[in-house]
């Protein structure tokens, strides 16, 4: 695998993907969202791997948008493919059967927001600084922002920062519910590796079920969403890390040995 714009690094049971393009401030263009997607196909095939940490290259920015010189002179038929093409990657992540935290370091600005809102979780420096500026831009948000966003912060929110494209600080975004935690810049990686490895040690088939079952109940009715949820319970009961786990419970055994099963 040939990457030019993304960065995959595995560590164990953890990967860490990193959009590397620090003097573009990590903008996405079209051969930085193909590597993605080529990391994502990779992670989906790796069963050793139980949880990923996506971050931007350098200290000044997580993503700072779509790359601006690459959509200036689109047409409408190849806007639409640009935005197709985003949004395929960033439905491949959100459906990745592994929880990813976004560590944010800077600027999470329009594609950059919405890279971050494919993620499970997000922690933020205290330097972050979040916007969906594109009506200053003459366009929509293109990558999934005008669906995740209200999702996430509310319609009313959502609807205040897409229309006027206000930077939102990583404080507001923590009251907002944009992003789950705020730590010093000094120790974003730090914090989203403990984050990650809290995840690891569990059993890695209940955590993609407890994943799949939030995501898809999500997008259902009550009464529908109870049945994924007890669909997904009654699968875990097939699996040797159920079995593992309520043994070494009773045994009163901390150690437990998971083996993805």
């Amino acid at each position: 695998m040939e990457l030019k714009n993304v960065l995959l690094e595995k560590e164990e049971h953890l990967a860490i993907v990193t959009i590397n393009r620090p003097k573009a401030l990590n903008a996405l263009n079209s051969e930085t969202l193909k590597d993605l997607d080529a990391v994502l196909e990779n992670l989906e095939n790796d069963s050793n791997i139980y949880a990923v940490i996506l971050t931007g290259a350098g200290e000044k920015s997580f993503v700072a948008g779509a790359d601006i010189a690459e959509m200036r002179d689109l047409n409408e038929e190849q806007g639409k493919e640009f935005g197709m093409l985003g949004n395929k990657v960033f439905r491949r992540l959100e459906k990745l059967d592994k929880p990813v935290i976004a560590a944010i370091s800077g600027f999470a600005l329009g594609g950059g927001c919405e890279l971050s809102m494919a993620c499970d979780i997000r922690i933020a420096s205290e330097r972050a600084r979040f916007a969906q500026p594109e009506s200053g831009l003459g366009i929509t948000p293109g990558f999934g922002g005008t669906q995740r966003l209200p999702r996430i912060v509310g319609l009313g929110k959502a609807k205040e920062m897409i229309y006027t494209g206000a930077m939102v600080k990583a404080d507001e975004a923590l009251r907002i519910g944009l992003v789950n935690k705020v730590v010093p810049l000094e120790n974003l990686m730090e914090e989203a590796r403990a984050m990650a490895n809290a995840i690891i040690v569990n059993a890695p088939v209940a955590v993609k079920l407890c994943k799949d079952a939030i995501d898809r109940g999500m997008q259902v009715d009550i009464d529908r969403a109870i049945e994924i949820e007890a669909e997904d319970f009654g699968k875990c009961f097939s699996t040797e890390d159920q079995t593992e786990g309520m043994t070494a419970f009773l045994e009163k055994r901390a150690e437990k040995n998971f083996q993805n099963k």
